[in-house]
C-alpha cells in the first residue's frame, strides 16, 4: 500500500534535501537576486555599447550619400569637384551656379562651372559647422536659398569631413578655407566675394578672414550664422573637441586606447578676430537657438559695430524664438532672401 504524504512531510523532506545538499533555503533568495543583479548587468552593458556605437552608426549613415553626384539629391545645376590644399589632402566642394541658369548648366563639365565663376554674379563660399558633410539639408538649405538670389554658392567639406581626406585640425581648417578662397579670385573677376560661416564654421571664417588681412587681402562681405564667441579646445576639453566624432569613423575602439585629440588644440577667438576686420559684416541669430544664446551675437555685434564705428557697415537681424529655428534652421525664413539681397547690393555701392 502507498504512503500517503501529507504537507508537512514534504516540506520536511524538501529541508532534508537541502540540508543534504548543505545549502539553506534562504539561499533560494540570493539566487534569485544573482539572477537579477546579471540581468541587470547585461543591460547596463548594452546601453554602454549603444552609447559608444551609435555614433558611429550615425556617421556611417550620414556618409552614405555618394557626394559625388550631387544631382542624386535634386541639385541639377551644381557640380562635385575636389580640390588639393596641400599635399596629401583632398577637399571635396559643390559649386551651384545661379539659379537662373540651371537649364544651362544641365550636362555642363567642370570647365563650364569653373568659367562660369567669371560671369559677374556674386560669390558665396559657405563654410559649415561641426559634423556631417555638404549634404545636410540646412546646407543645401542656404546653398538654394543662395542661388534662387542669382549668387554662385560653393561649399567645401573641410579635410577629414564628408568624403575630403586628411584629419581636420584648426590651422588644417584655415588652410583649406584659404585655398578655396583663392582658387575662387582667380576665377571670379571683379566679382564680390562673400563668406558665410556657420557656427564652428563661424570660427573658421575670422579666423580665415585675419589671415587674408596679414596677406593684404579681405572678403567682400561677411554673413556669420549662429556664430560662437571666443571658443578654445584643449587636451583638458577631449571630451567636448568638436572633432571627436572624427574618430568614430575609424575604427571606433582606437578611441578607447589612446586620446587622438591630446594634441588637436583649437583656438578660434572670433570675438579677438572682429577687433581687427574691417569687412562689411552681417549677423543672423535665432533668439531661440539652443547652442549658442543670442547674447553672445549682441556681443559679436557690439565688438564689431565699435572696432568699424558704423552702423551701415555692421548689421545684426535676430530671429524670432516662435519661429523655432533654434541652430541650424534660419534657412527657412521667408524674409531671409530679402535681408541678403540688401546685404549684398550694399557691397557694390
Amino acid at each position: 500500500m502507498k504512503r500517503k504524504t501529507v504537507k508537512s512531510d514534504r516540506k520536511n523532506q524538501s529541508a532534508g534535501r537541502l540540508q543534504q545538499s548543505g545549502q539553506k533555503p534562504k539561499d533560494l533568495n540570493a539566487h534569485a537576486r544573482s539572477k537579477w543583479k546579471w540581468t541587470w548587468t547585461k543591460i547596463a552593458l548594452s546601453l554602454c555599447v549603444l552609447s559608444v556605437s551609435v555614433p558611429f552608426l550615425l556617421h556611417l549613415f550620414s556618409d552614405s550619400i555618394d557626394l559625388s553626384r550631387p544631382s542624386d539629391i535634386g541639385l541639377n545645376h551644381t557640380i562635385n569637384m575636389y580640390l588639393t590644399p596641400e599635399e596629401g589632402v583632398n577637399v571635396g566642394v559643390w559649386h551651384t551656379v545661379p539659379e537662373h541658369r540651371w537649364k544651362e548648366a544641365q550636362g555642363k563639365d567642370l570647365d563650364w562651372y569653373e568659367s562660369a565663376l567669371g560671369d559677374g554674379s556674386p560669390v558665396f563660399i559657405y563654410l559649415h559647422g561641426n559634423g556631417g558633410n555638404r549634404s545636410a539639408p540646412h546646407r543645401i538649405g542656404v546653398a538654394n536659398v543662395l542661388s534662387a538670389l542669382g549668387y554662385h554658392v560653393l561649399v567645401m567639406d573641410y579635410r577629414g569631413f564628408g568624403d575630403s581626406t586628411g584629419e581636420p585640425t584648426e590651422p588644417g581648417l584655415i588652410t583649406d578655407a584659404m585655398y578655396l578662397y583663392h582658387w575662387v579670385k582667380a576665377r571670379s573677376g571683379n566679382s564680390p566675394v562673400c563668406v558665410w560661416g556657420h557656427s564652428l564654421g563661424s570660427g573658421v571664417t575670422t579666423n580665415t578672414a585675419v589671415k587674408l588681412l596679414e596677406q593684404g587681402e579681405q572678403f567682400d562681405g561677411i554673413i556669420l550664422e549662429g556664430a560662437f564667441g571666443n571658443i578654445q579646445f584643449t587636451n583638458n576639453q577631449s571630451f567636448e573637441h568638436p572633432f571627436t566624432w572624427f574618430y568614430w569613423k575609424f575604427p571606433y575602439i582606437q578611441f578607447f586606447l589612446f586620446n587622438p585629440l591630446k594634441n588637436n588644440f583649437l583656438f578660434f577667438p572670433t570675438q579677438d578676430n572682429l577687433q581687427k576686420l574691417r569687412t562689411p559684416l552681417l549677423i543672423l541669430h535665432a533668439e531661440d537657438d539652443h547652442l549658442v544664446p543670442l547674447a553672445t551675437a549682441q556681443e559679436n555685434y557690439r565688438i564689431a559695430k565699435k572696432a568699424q564705428n558704423s552702423d551701415k557697415r555692421v548689421r545684426l537681424v535676430p530671429f524670432d524664438g516662435s519661429l523655432g529655428y533654434l541652430h541650424n534652421g534660419l534657412y527657412k525664413d521667408p524674409a531671409l532672401p530679402d535681408i541678403i539681397r540688401e546685404f549684398v547690393q550694399s557691397l557694390m555701392t
